[in-house]
């Protein structure tokens, strides 16, 4: 389920909440204490039966107008967003067929002569031509704030200081959103629901300025996390561009696979594999965008992988046996402890869940099915994972739920004929 858009966070030092110089504050979470955005954790109204009343979102803080350059995935789920709350956005694109797609797309309108300048303006475009379009756009438009959605922070605020920009009204940010698919055909308006959005403020922007990021963030259903340009970069580098390569290269090994080994693959290789199928072309941009800290990071992976070559080349003798299988203990180890600290549900500590594997048939509507019976015992779903039976009408649906839930749930679908993988 969605949450709805978030509460408006404090912000950074002089806006009610601290900076850190060189790690993320985040400031703000879905709007309901419970950390549901809904009346209490179970999803179900008071009375069984009932379905909750969605809450009224409040207005939109983001003044408009806004303007977006670049009609890609992220621009244009942006004006999709804004738009669809009644902020006034205008759309442009350096392609005439990407520019008329957004505004068909109802993502905003194109400009026209007599327009009232914005008070914003997203960039919206590739990282190697952002800093340039960011520097066009300050001077375009000399009373408007400036951001960026480049998943790279450190290299654009260093050109843009070269190009002698007014830093004062550039706020770069960067939401960890995004699909596989760019353009505007994949944009959607909720894409950023629930994600993070980074703030990364230069030192000379401003309180109002910063300010206004975070209020888009907020009403794109984003929550803020505040960070300088360099710590943004290595953070990313270890959560998103590392991973990348790391998936891009797994995949890479089964270019030449046969396929019976490919008969073979679960939804473990699936799931590490998701990622290579993005955009090689701005993926090669990105990365290089961010050099420096992703090999900072590979060097790190690189020593691990020598350490576990190390101990698999040990082989299974007598000798040997035991030092490999302490290499690869500990390796692994560490492995659950790393996986361990990666943020839970709702951004906080992650939480341990009942996991009930249910066979679901392949056929129109059979998961709402299973939904609605969840809905009846009032069982709330905090997780789900889909994987498909090779060959065969059904898929397994892994359901977490709250700890204590699982053989309530169990016995209540076995008695309404639903079959249960133990």
């Amino acid at each position: 389920m969605k949450p709805g858009r978030p509460s408006r966070d404090p912000g950074p030092a002089g806006l009610g909440g601290p900076v850190s110089p060189e790690g993320p504050v985040t400031s703000n979470g879905p709007g309901k204490p419970d950390g549901s955005g809904k009346r209490d954790g179970s999803g179900q109204a008071d009375t069984p039966g009932e379905t909750a009343p969605a809450p009224e979102a409040p207005p939109a803080a983001t003044a408009g107008p806004v303007h977006i350059v670049g009609a890609g995935l992220m621009g244009a789920s942006a004006g999709l967003a804004l738009s669809g709350q009644g902020v006034l956005v205008t759309i442009e694109d350096s392609s005439p067929a990407a520019q008329a797609m957004a505004a068909e797309a109802g993502a905003g309108r194109l400009r026209q002569g007599d327009d009232q300048d914005p008070e914003l303006v997203i960039v919206g475009t590739p990282p190697d031509v952002t800093a340039q379009v960011v520097a066009q756009q300050l001077e375009r438009f000399p009373g408007a704030t400036v951001t960026d959605l480049a998943s790279v922070k450190a290299i654009i605020l260093d050109e843009l200081s070269g190009l002698g920009a007014d830093l004062g009204r550039y706020v770069g940010s960067h939401p960890m959103a995004g699909r596989e698919r760019t353009g505007a055909a994949s944009a959607s308006a909720d894409l950023f629901i629930g994600r993070a959005w980074a703030i990364a403020p230069s030192p000379l922007a401003g309180p109002a300025a910063v300010r206004q990021i975070r209020d888009l963030a907020a009403d794109l259903g984003a929550h803020s996390v505040y960070l300088t340009a360099q710590a943004h970069d290595r953070a990313v580098a270890l959560v998103s561009h590392v991973p990348q390569i790391l998936s891009t290269l797994t995949a890479k090994q089964l270019i030449g696979a046969e396929e019976a080994a490919l008969e073979l693959a679960g939804q473990g290789l699936r799931d590490q594999t998701r990622i290579a199928g993005s955009d090689p072309n701005l993926w090669a941009v990105i990365l290089a965008g961010n050099g420096p800290a992703v090999a900072a990071v590979l060097r790190q992976v690189r020593e691990d992988l020598d350490q576990a070559i190390t101990a698999l080349s040990l082989g299974a003798g007598e000798e040997t046996l035991g030092k490999s299988l302490v290499g690869l203990a500990g390796l692994l180890t560490d492995g659950n402890r790393g996986a361990a600290r990666i943020p839970g549900k709702h951004g906080g500590a992650k939480r341990q869940f009942d996991k009930v594997t249910v066979i679901v048939p392949d056929r129109p509507g059979q998961l709402g099915r299973l939904f609605r019976q969840m809905g009846r015992i009032r069982v709330n779903l905090e997780d789900l994972n889909l994987e498909h039976a090779a060959g065969k009408e059904f898929g397994l649906a892994e359901v977490s739920v709250p700890q204590g839930d699982g053989d309530r749930l169990t016995r209540h679908l076995k008695a309404k004929k639903w079959k249960i993988v133990s």
